[in-house]
């Protein structure tokens, strides 16, 4: 089993990622961009999937992270996909996903401060 270190390094690879893919990008030419919206989308589903194995302990520990919206997201991007409203994408990676990525920022600094000087390092 991955330990919950590499599951948070995941999901904040994610975000960065999709702070990348949307620099410079409004509304409206991701709304016409299959690319951006398959980028976005695959990104938002890793920050999930990972956000569901991050142990019961840590998650725990930071119930301000939104641990069951962030996975939920992802539950129903992948059973759910033709039903995607990409508005709500948008919205997710564009107003959500910033405070996320705060919150994990904070998160890792406390709990894993090695992982949070290896990662300022990369940036």
């Amino acid at each position: 089993m991955r330990r919950d270190e590499l599951y948070l390094v995941d999901m904040l690879e994610a975000a960065k990622a999709v702070s990348a893919f949307l620099a410079d990008v409004d509304e409206r030419t991701f709304a016409g961009s299959d690319l951006l919206q398959s980028a976005v989308l695959q990104k938002l589903m890793v920050l999930g999937e990972a956000a569901g194995r991050v142990s019961l302990e840590v998650r725990d520990r930071w119930p301000e992270v939104p641990w069951r919206s962030v996975s939920g997201f992802r539950n129903l991007a992948v059973h759910a996909y033709f039903e995607i409203e990409w508005s709500i994408v948008w919205r997710i990676a564009t107003v959500s996903l910033p405070t996320l990525r705060n919150q994990l920022t904070a998160l890792v600094k406390a709990e894993f401060p090695l992982v949070a000087d290896q990662l300022g390092q990369e940036n």
